[in-house]
């Protein structure tokens, strides 16, 4: 299909250096605060994949969140020791924790593209985005990775194969429909043994104003490969 206009109002854009850090897309996994230019958001150190708005909230949620803080570092050590050098899997593994966190706004999109959410929400109870990536050593680190494939495969890839990581999404799942969400949609981002498991928690598709677009795949290349991480959606809706 033919599109009149890209699917990112800055597409053909070159971004000015350095290129600014992408927010108002995470929630504190504690308070559910939205990420916003003044508030810098905070990872977990151990996981580097939960963020938090605040030392106090980060010290409040460890409790519940120890056990899958410990569950996805242990996973990740294991990955390292079972595949290439560990200077390499150290690399990779740092690198997809950034790569995450940096296109994160890229990413929910194509999630949401991906998986047809706005035609289709039950979708995001079935099925979950895999992205492959090929790791290729540079002085950039956001051009570490390049994209390798995109799949469509069952979200049971994920929550059946690891349960602790499967009760974390639905309890992320649970808040969001709390909030009027449909649920949330699993990313899982990949490269050789190592991958990354971004869980989104995605609004009622009548607030959003994406245009469906089923160029997603090649939008997420043009921006990964680039190493560009200002993406920014558009709508040619009448609300956009």
């Amino acid at each position: 299909m033919a599109y009149a206009q890209p699917a990112a109002a800055n597409y053909y854009t070159t971004p000015s250096n350095p290129t600014p850090r992408q927010r108002g897309y995470r929630l504190c996994d504690k308070c559910g605060a939205i990420e916003q230019p003044n508030m810098r958001f905070r990872l977990c150190g151990g996981c580097m994949t939960t963020q938090y708005c605040s030392p106090e909230c980060q010290k409040s949620h460890w409790p519940s969140h120890k056990a899958i803080c410990q569950h996805t570092s242990s996973q990740i050590s294991t990955s390292k020791q079972q595949t290439m050098g560990a200077g390499v899997n150290d690399d990779i593994v740092k690198g997809l924790r950034k790569f995450t966190s940096a296109h994160s706004t890229l990413l929910g999109w194509a999630g949401f593209q991906a998986l047809q959410l706005k035609r289709m929400p039950a979708n995001i109870r079935q099925h979950a985005l895999l992205i492959e990536l090929r790791y290729q050593p540079n002085t950039d680190s956001l051009r570490r990775f390049a994209l390798k494939s995109t799949h469509i495969v069952p979200r049971s890839y994920v929550t059946d194969s690891d349960p602790l990581v499967g009760e974390d999404i639905l309890r992320r799942e649970d808040r969001c429909r709390r909030n009027g969400g449909i649920g949330t949609a699993v990313i899982i981002i990949q490269c050789g043994e190592i991958s990354q498991v971004m869980p989104v928690e995605v609004d009622s598709p009548s607030k959003i104003t994406w245009d469906t677009r089923e160029d997603w795949a090649a939008v997420l290349g043009h921006f990964v490969d680039s190493g560009r991480i200002d993406f920014k959606p558009i709508s040619t809706t009448s609300r956009g």
